[in-house]
């Protein structure tokens, strides 16, 4: 796990866990954004976790989710602030626990941040579908706010699969907002795929760097900071 920390805190700031990812161990695909929302003035955990492993990657997710309420406090972040978020799957998994808690012991973020995620198959999270858990007759669960962004060139997960998400929200009454972006998958996070290394690296392309601070500074409004 990575941790990014912002400068000169003198009491504790709220935290980010940001989850990475379909590709296994990439948390440094993150570090881009994550530094980025640390300068804002949260904490920022970025762990790694491996969506191939037998159970899809589900332990790894919860573990880091304890590891963050059990030990933030460390690095300077309060642990009653804590903002749950992910790229790509790793979104999905974070929705899913703000949709179906009891997969993660009933814990509550204090908000849910979904990037450039897909919304309609099971989480790893969870073993269930986001957009299913909000249809009429699931189990009610008190809503938390959910912050989406999404990149309108996305070419990977279309920007429809957020504002699907958005309007299923909307519709059970939960606190949501969008922010459409002109980027693309990777431009969301402040980087772009480079097929010959077979991931993500930073970008310093216009639009990546303008998509990517704006991403940033919703996952510091999550956490509370006026930004």
């Amino acid at each position: 796990m990575d941790v990014y920390q912002p400068a000169g805190a003198s009491e504790p700031v709220p935290a980010v866990l940001l989850w990475h990812g379909r590709g296994p161990d990439e948390r440094d695909v993150l570090a881009p954004v994550a530094r980025a929302a640390a300068e804002l003035g949260v904490v920022v955990l970025v762990p790694d976790w491996r969506p191939d492993a037998p159970d899809g990657g589900r332990t790894h997710l919860r573990e880091s989710a304890d590891f963050a309420r059990q030990d933030v406090a460390r690095f300077g972040g309060d642990p009653r602030r804590i903002v749950l978020a992910g790229w790509s799957l790793g979104g999905k998994a974070a929705v899913g626990v703000a949709l179906n808690p009891a997969a993660f012991r009933g814990w509550r973020p204090r908000a849910v941040a979904g990037i450039a995620g897909g919304y309609g198959s099971a989480a790893p999270t969870t073993g269930t579908v986001p957009l299913d858990d909000l249809r009429p007759g699931g189990i009610p669960v008190p809503p938390i706010p959910v912050w989406l962004v999404h990149g309108t060139a996305d070419p990977v997960v279309d920007v429809e699969r957020s504002r699907e998400l958005r309007t299923a929200l909307e519709d059970r009454g939960w606190p949501v907002s969008l922010d459409e972006v002109a980027t693309d998958h990777a431009g969301v996070i402040m980087t772009e795929f480079v097929a010959e290394h077979g991931r993500c690296l930073p970008s310093t392309a216009d639009h990546a760097a303008a998509a990517g601070s704006r991403t940033a500074r919703l996952l510091a409004r999550a956490a509370g900071i006026t930004v």
